[in-house]
């Protein structure tokens, strides 16, 4: 059963839309293993600052229906479709790995490159998964980690209230 990662992140009531997220991706996917939360800069424009975390999960299911089943939790809380690549969100749900799987179709691309351009998505990524390799680099996150430039890492690690009540 491969196991898939997904990168969480929100800047529009990020205290509610975070953990109802969870919820609904546990009740999809089952048991979930969950990074710290990092909160982080917004990228590409000006805006409130996100939370950012990443969740691994195992499934059976068709990497398509997994992506599907994302963008449904999206639009459930509150997602527009309409809007821009770099603007507030609601909920942003990105599926960045699926097992060894490397696909490039339409909108789905795994592995994304987003874990090798963004702090906001290694850093959590490496917590959960630093001994796994990257599908096509074949270096484990943890090593991506260690040489990532950290010089201008606008992030934090941070525990909402919502987080410690566990």
């Amino acid at each position: 059963m491969p196991t898939g990662y997904i990168s969480i992140g929100s800047n529009i009531d990020k205290d509610k839309n975070i953990p109802a997220s969870l919820k609904a991706l546990a009740a999809c996917f089952g048991k979930l293993t969950v990074s710290s939360i990092y909160e982080s800069e917004p990228v590409g424009f000006t805006g409130d600052t996100f939370y950012n975390l990443v969740v691994g999960f195992e499934s059976d299911m068709d990497v398509k229906d997994v992506a599907k089943q994302l963008r449904q939790i999206e639009l459930d809380h509150g997602r527009s479709r309409n809007s821009k690549k770099f603007s507030a969100r609601t909920l942003d749900l990105d599926l960045i790995l699926y097992g060894d799987l490397v696909i490039q179709e339409g909108r789905l691309r795994i592995p994304r490159d987003e874990i090798e351009r963004y702090a906001f998505v290694l850093e959590p990524l490496a917590e959960i998964a630093g001994g796994f390799r990257h599908p096509v680099k074949q270096v484990s996150y943890a090593e991506l980690w260690a040489k990532f430039d950290k010089s201008d890492l606008r992030q934090k690690r941070v525990t909402p209230g919502w987080a410690s009540a566990k």
